[in-house]
């Protein structure tokens, strides 16, 4: 594996340090130890008591966690960032437009962009969609796309989130905590601000709300419940955004029209941002048995009385192996270069990309195509020869289940450890509001760090946590 971009030095152990951390590098070196423990104490203790956790599925200890959160942020500058917000909004038009024609005329796939079997057998591709007319045609009106860097000028897509993107409240929470602890750091530095998403996002709902909605149309959140992994999010976001935080026995579907139970009766809701997956949003249309969902919710969905966002099936945009056909998308929706590329993919199920893929497990990353939180994967360099046989028998039975890509040298940030100051490899997660009145792309977004020594695994679910985003507003 090459060596690791470093975003403050350039090259690893220079000692020139980049434009964007000039500043930042000035004052770490002039902040005493002591003091950086005491503030990382500090927001630990804040995240502590305002209760930010995610659940770990499968674990019976530790069931609720904290994402660790590394006070050192990540710094950009604006006319990186330019680059970044150009290439995001661009590939969010793109995965918009592919969404809508897979559930209307269907043409890229007429077209030969990609194969139709990718899209008719994906188990996110919902046929009760077909022909159904979405407000202003947007599928993915909150987009999370995970970018990762790999040198001073490039940055690549590493995946696409647009079914139900979580993180943003970690993005607003981290910021918080920053201007708390660091008010000497903002003063030094011109950051653009990130507070204003929750406006942003209730703005972009707003547009979208059906015809029929008037001039203060309602939205609400909808959640699983407490039990979600990500339930943290939702009752956060719907307090930013003043919403709302329903679950399914709140709300109720009468002549085709979505209600919701209030101790003044019922109200119309015109926007659902919903938190629930596919399969259990109706269980009239998806599985009979959910008690999660809104029965006769489909209905309201299809006769045009209710916004659903992101709208039901834009999960096959998630999957691993469509997301190698996005630059085919790209231009064939846009008529333009990609911006932002892709990582370079072999698709495993074409037999000689299986073949390529078999002879080097031990230099590749291996992913399910429908796999998520970096479960599902071989890093092929840092796996054991076991892990990778393994993987070999998975290949050979089911091909057509994972594609492989290079292993990349993620970029590296500074980061404060238990040893002192180090660098550890990250990822970045911008947010994407896409309304009636186009594309917004926050300032920044989530950055994730690998908080093991040389591990390029950045889930929070893995042991990875997080930092704050600074773009310099100058």
């Amino acid at each position: 594996m090459a060596t690791a971009f470093d975003e403050m030095t350039g090259v690893p152990g220079a000692t020139e340090v980049r434009e964007a951390y000039v500043t930042l590098k000035r004052w770490l070196e002039t902040t005493p130890r002591h003091l950086l423990d005491t503030r990382r104490s500090q927001a630990e203790l804040f995240f502590r008591r305002i209760g930010i956790t995610f659940a770990v599925y499968g674990e019976v200890e530790a069931s609720e966690r904290l994402i660790p959160f590394d006070i050192i942020p990540r710094v950009l500058l604006k006319r990186e960032w330019e680059i970044l917000e150009r290439g995001l909004k661009q590939r969010v038009t793109a995965l918009n437009r592919f969404l809508a024609d897979i559930y209307g005329p269907r043409e890229c796939l007429r077209a030969g962009v990609l194969p139709e079997d990718l899209v008719y057998r994906n188990p996110c591709f919902r046929l009760e969609m077909a022909g159904v007319k979405v407000p202003h045609d947007i599928y993915a009106h909150i987009a999370g796309i995970d970018v990762v860097r790999v040198d001073a000028d490039t940055f690549y897509v590493l995946e696409d989130n647009v079914r139900t993107p979580s993180g943003v409240s970690y993005m607003l929470e981290n910021r918080e905590v920053m201007l708390r602890l660091f008010p000497e750091l903002f003063e030094e530095h011109r950051v653009a601000p990130v507070e204003d998403y929750p406006d942003a996002l209730l703005a972009s709902l707003r547009s979208v709300a059906p015809a029929g909605a008037g001039r203060d149309p309602t939205v609400v959140l909808l959640t699983p419940g407490q039990y979600n992994s990500a339930f943290y999010e939702h009752s956060f976001l719907a307090d930013k955004l003043g919403v709302e935080l329903v679950e399914g026995p709140d709300l109720f579907v009468r002549d085709d029209v979505v209600c919701m139970r209030t101790t003044e009766g019922a109200k119309r809701v015109d926007v659902i941002y919903r938190r629930i997956d596919d399969d259990f949003l109706d269980p009239l249309v998806f599985r009979p048995d959910s008690v999660l969902g809104v029965a006769g919710l489909m209905s309201a969905y299809e006769a045009g009385n209710v916004t659903l966002a992101n709208a039901v099936g834009t999960g096959v945009a998630d999957d691993k192996a469509v997301y190698s056909y996005m630059p085919e998308i790209v231009r064939f929706f846009t008529g333009e270069e990609p911006i932002l590329k892709n990582v370079p993919t072999w698709r495993c199920r074409e037999r000689e990309a299986l073949a390529y893929v078999l002879d080097r497990l031990d230099e590749l990353v291996v992913k399910e195509v429908n796999g998520s939180g970096g479960y599902g994967m071989l890093i092929g360099p840092h796996a054991s020869r076991q892990e990778r046989e393994q993987f070999r028998r998975k290949l050979r039975h089911a091909p057509d289940g994972f594609i492989a890509q290079p292993t990349l040298a993620l970029s590296t940030c500074p980061t404060f450890v238990a040893e002192g100051m180090a660098p550890r490899h990250v990822d970045l997660r911008p947010f994407v509001l896409t309304g009636a009145d186009g594309c917004r792309v926050v300032p920044g977004g989530l950055t994730r760090v690998a908080l093991k020594e040389g591990s390029l695994v950045v889930n929070s679910s893995q042991g990875g946590g997080t930092k704050d985003t600074w773009v310099l507003d100058a």
